[in-house]
């Protein structure tokens, strides 16, 4: 009975590969709707698996426990079972691979080869390394598209692929350097200079992408909040050697340069105030002047009604709580300076005595309400004889 589901479950896949495959193949041939079939084609294998195709694609009860413990699957998507499946069988997805590399130049290519062989790129063994490092780029830009279209939309339909690239190589040393080792076994050139300069040229660029992708899981560690403090220090520990460390500092620096540089470019508020909750996780990182500095004035950036950020009150509100947080020093002085400029713009004045009232008056209700229910839980007790 197993084997008759998991060859139930491979057909299932096997036509889905197909349907891929096809609409690939359109879109190579079409060029006038190249763009909305591969757009259409993302938001396919993007989809949340239905209940039917579930039962069909998961054929053993022991995957349908993993992913409940993994906690994705009441969102599991085709791109998930389809990458797994690409890597189990490396001969069905090389099709797919060869088209998507004619297509490497359109919009939403690489979205779909960051989603569909993210695994395949590093658990499937590549006699091409020069291929590998073209593969190794592509996945860092689909992957900063699909998070992106997370951070838009405020969801987490991508969390699989963040959690895959942080757990999975990322904080494996062996599995991040497999770039770097296989781009050291090339062929034989012609002479030996050459094959020197060659050697160079790729091991620089296999450097590159590991930074690349390190980067880009900085950029996105927050919003996707993966127990934050634990796996934020582990993750740090692996970083890659960066050539400008001596001017930017070291992993810790180059982390929060990247995450100030992220808030910058926030404009949904939800996400916005997730990240800001978010940065208590930063305290006792051991920081440069010049990196807490850069910290501290992006934090204030938004603590500011009014250009060139227009935070919103609960946007300042997060920004002064994670600004008191990891800077305490100098707290008082901060209010008060913010409060002096705050009076030289008289528009001002009416929205913030209305919030200070309307503060007071929460305050005040919700003390009467303690005050309440703690009398009320008082006379319920029974008094000891």
């Amino acid at each position: 009975m197993p084997q008759a589901s998991t060859s139930t479950s491979s057909a299932y896949l096997a036509a889905l590969t197909q349907e891929i495959e096809k609409k690939l193949q359109r879109a190579l041939a079409s060029q006038s709707q190249r763009l909305n079939l591969l757009q259409e084609l993302f938001a396919d294998i993007a989809l949340e698996v239905d209940v039917r195709a579930r039962d069909i694609i998961l054929s053993s009860d022991e995957e349908e426990v993993t992913l409940a413990e993994d906690g994705i699957s009441s969102c599991l998507c085709f791109y998930d079972v389809l990458a797994d499946h690409y890597v189990r069988m490396p001969e069905n997805g090389k099709p797919i691979l060869d088209l998507i590399v004619q297509l490497w130049s359109q919009s939403f290519a690489s979205h779909i080869f960051a989603l569909l062989f993210h695994k395949w790129l590093f658990e499937v063994p590549l006699e091409n390394s020069e291929a590998l490092l073209r593969y190794a780029s592509a996945l860092v830009q689909g992957a900063t598209n699909v998070f992106w279209i997370d951070i838009q939309t405020n969801t987490r339909r991508f969390i699989s692929l963040f959690r895959y690239l942080l757990e999975e190589v990322a904080l494996v040393p062996t599995c991040l350097n497999k770039i770097s080792l296989q781009v050291c076994i090339i062929r034989f050139f012609y002479s030996l200079l050459v094959k020197m300069i060659m050697l160079l040229f790729m091991v620089l660029s296999a450097a590159q992408a590991q930074r690349d992708l390190c980067l880009l899981l900085s950029r996105f560690f927050f919003f996707y909040n993966l127990d934050t403090v634990d796996k934020l220090e582990t993750f740090l520990k692996q970083f890659p050697v960066f050539p400008n460390s001596f001017l930017v500092g070291g992993p810790a620096d180059i982390f929060v340069i990247e995450l100030t540089d992220q808030l910058q470019k926030l404009k949904v508020e939800p996400v916005l105030l997730h990240y800001l909750l978010q940065m208590r996780a930063l305290q006792g990182l051991e920081l440069r002047m010049t990196t807490s500095t850069r910290l501290k004035a992006c934090l204030y950036s938004f603590t500011s009604p009014g250009g060139p950020m227009y935070p919103t009150r609960a946007v300042r509100h997060a920004a002064w709580d994670a600004l008191d947080f990891l800077f305490p020093v100098g707290q008082y002085p901060r209010h008060l300076i913010s409060l002096f400029f705050r009076l030289l713009y008289p528009w001002y004045w009416p929205s913030s005595c209305w919030n200070f009232i309307m503060s007071c008056i929460r305050a005040v209700f919700y003390s009467i309400l303690r005050l309440i229910f703690s009398s009320w839980d008082n006379l319920r007790k029974p008094k000891s004889t």
